[in-house]
């Protein structure tokens, strides 16, 4: 036991004393990094057979932290935005050819898309594998640079460990991860970005006119409201929180903050490390959920705060009202005039012999109806002006 002792202390000597000559980090921060490094090495020395078998555990041990150390500065003098962009691009080039729907030829764009949607979920399997792998709690998240080069040289390892196979095969981790991907995607059909955000979308998903993600989006960031108005914002902004949360969409979380701030493309890109594709699928993912939050799952608190409620004709004029009255169906009739009395979504399926599901469904298609009117409505008038 106590030359397993001195032998992480020693390592962690070497790694500590290069960290500080090496790097601007803090004494703390170098010290952090090094013990887990140290840890790591430690831990694999121990267990690999044949390190032990080799005689020679000092000497692999030295090896392999010298390695990590490598990797990690590596990533570190390339910086945050560089470092992202080598590590996505290291592991692109592994998993290209693996990641296709199967029967189904697809374009270089389609499957860039797929590999970007594949890598996002693979970010956070390793970020998930590097808590794990050093006992730390379970919302730690790198903040300084060098974090960032331990996580990055980390994950880089990660998916290129080699996984025991029948046969006496081997293959890395990350193809076998993106092989299960492939597999799991529809056969007739790429996968679409704003359904790829929650695996899928369902019958009432549709093409949204910007105009409609703008006017939430912009009553989002809006300035100096009244009381009530604030109050009300910051309930909208809080249940959009928990809603993007309770679905693992953090980077979500992350982007909708920055915009909270009124940032530009271009400072949020740079605070989270994000080239302009990146940031853009960001974008299209958290404009999904957005969409799917304001007319599905707090419909009555986003209608009233944008003052679209029922009460309110959803926010149309009476001309656009008679208009949207006009292109319904007696069953979407019907379901407008139930839901003007309030009926609870039971009783009305009952009343249309449906399911409450149903119900949700074709609310949500009146919703969308409802706002397309009105921003093409909008969006005429816009274009009346620049004329």
């Amino acid at each position: 036991m106590g030359n397993i002792y001195q032998r992480v202390e020693a390592i962690f000597k070497l790694l500590f004393n290069e960290l500080r000559e090496s790097t601007k980090a803090s004494e703390d921060n170098c010290r952090e990094v090094a013990a887990r490094i140290a840890s790591e090495v430690a831990r694999i020395c121990h267990e690999s057979k044949r390190i032990q078998d080799s005689g020679d555990v000092e000497t692999w041990a030295t090896t392999l932290a010298r390695l990590r150390l490598k990797q990690c500065l590596h990533y570190y003098q390339m910086g945050a935005h560089r470092g992202r962009v080598e590590l996505h691009a290291t592991l692109s080039a592994i998993v290209y050819r693996y990641i296709t729907p199967s029967q189904v030829p697809t374009s270089y764009q389609a499957r860039l898309v797929l590999i970007e949607d594949f890598l996002q979920g693979f970010y956070a399997e390793s970020l998930n594998a590097f808590r794990r792998e050093n006992a730390i709690v379970t919302k730690y998240r790198p903040h300084t640079l060098l974090e960032l080069a331990e996580y990055m040289a980390f994950a880089e390892r990660y998916g290129k460990r080699r996984i025991p196979l029948p046969g006496h095969r081997t293959q890395q981790l990350i193809i076998l991860r993106a092989q299960t991907f492939s597999q799991q995607q529809p056969p007739e059909t790429s996968v679409d970005m704003e359904q790829a955000a929650e695996g899928g979308g369902t019958e009432s998903d549709s093409v949204w006119n910007e105009a409609t993600v703008h006017q939430v989006r912009e009553a989002m960031v809006g300035h100096e409201p009244e009381p009530l108005e604030k109050s009300l914002r910051q309930t909208v902004v809080k249940e959009l929180m928990k809603y993007l949360k309770d679905r693992q969409q953090h980077e979500c979380v992350d982007y909708f903050t920055l915009r909270l701030k009124d940032l530009s493309a271009g400072e949020i890109e740079a605070i989270l490390g994000l080239t302009p594709r990146q940031r853009d699928y960001l974008q299209q993912r958290f404009k999904y959920h957005l969409i799917r939050f304001a007319l599905s799952h707090r419909w009555e608190l986003v209608h009233q705060w944008l003052e679209a409620d029922l009460e309110r004709n959803l926010g149309l004029t009476p001309q656009q009202w008679q208009v949207f009255q006009g292109v319904l169906s007696a069953q979407q009739a019907e379901l407008l005039r139930l839901k003007q009395q309030g009926v609870e979504p039971a009783a009305i399926a009952q009343t249309l012999n449906c399911t409450v599901s149903q119900v949700e469904k074709r609310w949500f298609k009146l919703l969308e109806l409802a706002w397309e009117i009105r921003n093409r409505s909008v969006s005429g008038a816009s274009a009346s002006q620049d004329e």
